[in-house]
């Protein structure tokens, strides 16, 4: 029996897995997703989460349930790659693999700032985001909460917020000169425009130092502060980059046109754990998932696998709040009801497919 091992049941993973079982694969070949939880985590939305205004089960999904698939919920401690196989930290017993997709995603970035991993709260884990969700939603009238970063991910964090509580006072801090620098001018004024309105302060060229467990202090200047949630940046799983391969600038695992790892071809990487050309997101890591998946096919039925197409992303959405948003959309800039609405609709179809 040969077993493929996925690792992360996040979108490159569940893709490749609906992917699979929709093909004819080999009698002797046996499928086992290893994740840490029992469901699929829309990480898209665990911003709703942070803010406490979405439940736990509208963020989650049930895996596709098929006789050729088995599942593992446990902790990984490593990949071992001479031997093989799954080690854990909460399972005696490995699990060994012919072949192994790693799609792992991604874990905080704290860019070796003092304090920063000690007192600040996240979003990039179900249990992280939830661990935020309480500490926002405990918060005494007037709080003061602090979101450092002000990519996609701490504006949608900041204005959800904001939405889901109008008492408190709200700082985003941003090291660049304007919000949202991957996006254009159009999106980065009606964004600061925003949160303008809405009594949100921007902070810009922020130079974070260190942060303490009452503040952030940056540039200087002490912040006191009841919550602090980090959103400057990410950076591949380490247990990922703790692999002996090849990895680029950003220590993600340099793959080949099939997404291999070139010294173990038996090794597929997708999404935040895979060098790219793309900037790391759900709906890449997805369109990845599919190719392997065609890849994986082709060599279990053994066959040459035929060269991935290109991919090509439809565009970016952000969300401020429940009724607007931004967005890329067809190589247009987009913002007010139309990308909140295309957003929205996106989540109803990945959650119906």
């Amino acid at each position: 029996m040969k077993n493929l091992v996925i690792l992360g049941g996040g979108y490159g993973g569940l893709r490749i897995v609906v992917s699979l079982i929709e093909q004819n694969l080999p009698e002797d070949v046996h499928i086992t997703v290893i994740d840490r939880n029992p469901y699929h985590s829309i990480k898209t939305e665990f911003y709703t989460i942070a803010a406490g205004t979405s439940a736990d089960k509208d963020v989650r999904m049930e895996f596709p349930e098929h006789e050729k698939v088995s599942y593992i919920y446990a902790e990984i401690k490593e990949i071992d790659n001479e031997q093989q196989q799954i080690n854990f930290h909460d399972r005696s017993e490995p699990v060994p693999f012919d072949y192994l997709v790693i799609g792992l995603g991604c874990e905080d970035d704290y860019h070796g700032i003092e304090g920063a991993s000690k007192f600040t709260e996240s979003v990039q884990s179900f249990g992280a985001a939830r661990r935020a969700g309480m500490a926002i939603g405990n918060l005494k009238a007037y709080g003061k909460a602090t979101i450092v970063g002000a990519g996609l991910s701490g504006i949608e964090v900041a204005s959800e917020i904001r939405e889901s509580r109008p008492d408190l006072n709200i700082r985003l801090l941003d090291r660049g000169a304007s919000v949202l620098k991957a996006f254009d001018t159009k999106i980065q004024n009606y964004v600061e425009n925003w949160f303008l309105k809405r009594d949100v302060e921007v902070v810009h060229h922020a130079n974070v130092e260190y942060v303490e467990k009452d503040g952030v202090c940056n540039n200087g200047i002490c912040y006191v502060n009841d919550v602090t949630v980090w959103t400057a940046g990410v950076k591949p799983n380490h247990i990922a980059s703790a692999l002996p391969f090849e990895k680029d600038r950003q220590e993600k695992l340099v793959v080949n046109e099939f997404f291999q790892i070139p010294e173990s071809p038996n090794i597929y990487v997708v999404g935040d754990c895979a060098s790219s050309e793309h900037s790391p997101s759900g709906q890449l890591a997805g369109e990845q998932g599919e190719r392997v998946a065609a890849v994986i096919t082709a060599v279990l039925n053994g066959n040459q696998p035929d060269k991935p197409k290109e991919i090509k992303l439809k565009g970016t959405l952000g969300s401020l709040g429940s009724s607007e948003g931004f967005g890329e959309m067809m190589t247009r800039s987009v913002t007010g009801y139309l990308p909140r609405l295309a957003k929205s609709g996106v989540l109803w179809l990945n959650k119906r497919h």
